[in-house]
């Protein structure tokens, strides 16, 4: 398990759902439940464990579990509401799997935002911290080595995610690190409004390990917002972006930024900004994590002296 007092420089893997893609599984594979990432965990095990190890292989020292959406609130779209036990253990498994014993390679539990946002009131407070619960403690008994809440779009959401990850953590009697990812849009703020002021004192209160930023733009939109937690927030910063915003070429969705451009940039935030956990979301490719783990190798996060 990862110490969380220690601040040297943790790189994560790069994206699941386009890495997938990638892949091309057959037909059968889906069983049905075409777009739903997640149940590829039970039926396709070894394709699931073969994206960890390329990811692994690339010198990411993280990987997270194939559980964005593995919460009753996304599985039930699929009528797959009374599988999150199973789905949830199947997916670290496989990624456990990918690990094979190797020392300094650890397993994160992905925890995503649902589909419903409940500021808006598409679900009720309630709901949503017992499907986190659910989901947190299949993680943790299946043996995740820390949890992440991720792809943020709702601060009431984050803080509904954070008490639940805390509140099951006490009952099961386990200390397992706990990161919180928001996403802010090109409008530079979270779906719903929030900006990363109010999210910095709103999630600082909490005993989290990092907080940070992932998906929706790439790099090079996140730089103000780096730079505000390099001065204003007192833990570890994370950096996991797109490879830049979605274009579609040849019907295809594309991602533009190379492994060198984004390797360049997430550089500079570690030796700028003291940015001390580094992976790729949605378009990052194994390539990606490879020119990332070879542009930082001897780097280490610059230290930072937080404004009072």
């Amino acid at each position: 398990m990862l110490n969380p007092a220690d601040h040297e420089l943790i790189i994560f893997d790069g994206a699941c759902g386009t890495t997938l893609q990638e892949m091309h599984l057959p037909p059968t594979a889906w069983d049905g439940k075409d777009g739903c990432n997640e149940y590829l965990n039970l039926t396709a095990p070894d394709a699931i464990t073969a994206m960890h190890a390329a990811f692994f292989d690339a010198g990411a020292m993280v990987v997270e579990t194939n559980t964005f959406g593995a919460s009753r609130i996304v599985l039930a779209e699929y009528g797959l509401e009374r599988r999150v036990e199973a789905i949830n253990h199947a997916a670290v498994a496989n990624a456990r799997r990918a690990v094979a014993g190797q020392a300094g390679r650890y397993v994160a539990g992905s925890l995503g935002p649902g589909t419903k946002l409940v500021s808006l009131g598409h679900i009720s407070v309630d709901d949503m911290r017992v499907a986190y619960e659910e989901q947190i403690q299949a993680l943790v008994e299946a043996g995740v080595d820390m949890l992440i809440i991720e792809t943020c779009q709702d601060l009431l959401q984050v803080k509904i995610a954070m008490i639940a990850a805390f509140e099951t953590l006490a009952r099961l009697g386990q200390h397992v690190p706990v990161m919180v990812s928001i996403t802010v849009e090109q409008t530079g703020t979270m779906l719903v409004g929030t900006d990363i002021a109010a999210a910095v004192a709103t999630i600082e209160p909490f005993p989290v390990l990092s907080l940070g930023l992932n998906c929706a733009t790439g790099p090079v939109d996140m730089t103000s917002r780096i730079q505000y937690l390099h001065h204003q927030w007192p833990k570890r910063i994370s950096c996991i972006p797109n490879q830049g915003l979605p274009q579609v070429v040849n019907g295809r969705t594309h991602y533009p930024m190379t492994p060198a451009d984004f390797a360049k940039h997430m550089k500079h935030f570690v030796a700028d900004y003291g940015v001390s956990i580094v992976g790729g979301c949605c378009g990052s490719s194994p390539e990606h994590i490879r020119a990332l783990a070879e542009a930082l190798r001897g780097v280490k996060p610059s230290k930072r002296e937080v404004e009072q």
